[in-house]
């Protein structure tokens, strides 16, 4: 991987990893992108494509393609600017993200993250939050206060309801997380991942505490739930991923709404027939999980252009819309011909950060039908504060359930 610089002032000159990426335009002789603090200071949306296309590749960590629409939106961004994207460990947890950040040689150290709100309490609890870099993408001041830091140092980006997808062929089919108990899904029922280090299981877990008299102050009912249903042999330690459900190594998995159509055209093409439904008994929104720049990004403009990308609210031209003409534009006016990343998320079944903003705007997409809340269900969300609390006891008691 080229971890090298192009500082384009008198000559192109290759220079070691961290230092200076030099722009020259008409307003700024030259430009350190990698401090940059907003688009302004990184010389406008046209210099900073041109410096991303220079850079030619970005480092994204644990994106799956079929996860909130993230395989549209790289492809859309990688064919309008000829960057290339390495995705490291597209099924891992936002635990493995923090640290591969704190571990990782440069070669392999992320320009961005998408991780958990538990996993940035963590980050920020621990007095870490120079692991990110300081930037305010354009839409910064229409993202919701409460989900941002004030510096530019992490903001959201999207969320979703928890759901449950199941394979066609499963008899019953659930309707609530209580029908999991059912004995005739033995062996049958998996979570994404481990719900110490990933946010979409974690979520999970709460879900099951709502379905059984729990609350968001109090996750304890989830996990009796999930033990209860590992002694049954109806729980699997399979992880949720779209290889396995494919094996046949489950059936069932309890997932964000925004990966279901994804998931279902994946398991189509794969010759399967998956469901999903919203459970009766639990509509859980997570809360938006968190964009960051690594402070340690090897493509610093790439890193910033991403975000742009993925907070812009453009109602634009998607990968498969895109013509050899479009790519040809100047970058501002390419930037503004391509689907925003907000509305990519939306195509996928996500909520965007932005969406009040967009709705006000008339900014905003359609969705996918089926995947939303039920009319007139009550929605919980749990609060920062109360993750953290959650988590602790996930932390204490899930390894020996």
């Amino acid at each position: 991987m080229n971890l090298k610089r192009i500082v384009a002032v008198a000559a192109a000159s290759a220079v070691a990893f961290g230092t200076v990426v030099s722009i020259s335009t008409p307003s700024l002789a030259a430009t350190n992108v990698c401090k940059a603090t907003n688009l302004k200071t990184a010389g406008g949306m046209d210099a900073l494509v041109k410096a991303a296309k220079k850079e030619g590749e970005l480092n994204v960590i644990t994106l799956p393609r079929d996860w909130a629409n993230y395989g549209e939106a790289m492809d859309l961004f990688s064919k309008a600017f000829g960057i290339k994207i390495n995705d490291d460990n597209p099924d891992g947890s936002s635990a493995y993200e923090i640290q591969t950040i704190k571990t990782a040689p440069a070669a392999k150290q992320p320009d961005v993250v998408d991780i958990g709100v538990s996993a940035l309490n963590g980050v920020i609890g621990a007095g870490q939050d120079k692991l990110f870099a300081n930037y305010k993408v354009a839409n910064f001041n229409a993202i919701p206060s409460k989900w941002k830091a004030d510096n530019g140092n992490w903001y959201g980006d999207y969320n979703g309801i928890i759901g449950i997808s199941y394979d066609a062929s499963v008899s019953p089919a659930p309707t609530k997380i209580a029908d999991l108990t059912n004995p005739a899904y033995k062996g049958q029922i998996a979570l994404t991942g481990d719900p110490t280090a990933g946010q979409e299981p974690f979520m999970s877990v709460y879900a099951a505490s709502l379905a059984n008299g729990g609350s968001v102050d109090n996750i304890q009912p989830g996990l009796d739930f999930f033990k209860k249903i590992k002694a049954s042999g109806n729980f699997t330690s399979v992880k949720a991923t779209g290889e396995n459900y494919v094996a046949g190594a489950y059936k069932i998995a309890l997932t964000w709404n925004f990966n279901a159509p994804g998931n279902i055209a994946s398991a189509k093409a794969a010759g399967k027939n998956l469901k999903f439904v919203i459970p009766t008994d639990a509509v859980l929104a997570g809360t938006p999980y968190i964009q960051a720049i690594n402070a340690k990004a090897p493509h610093c403009a790439a890193a910033r252009l991403w975000e742009e990308f993925l907070y812009s609210e453009n109602k634009g031209k998607t990968s498969a819309q895109l013509t050899a003409k479009d790519i040809k534009l100047t970058g501002s006016k390419l930037f503004n011909t391509i689907m925003g990343g907000q509305n990519v998320f939306v195509s996928g079944g996500a909520a965007p950060i932005l969406q009040a903003d967009m709705i006000k705007k008339n900014s905003i997409i359609d969705g996918p039908e089926g995947f939303n809340v039920p009319k007139g269900a009550k929605v919980y969300q749990p609060s920062p504060d109360q993750q953290v609390t959650g988590k602790a006891l996930v932390a204490a008691q899930w390894p020996t359930l």
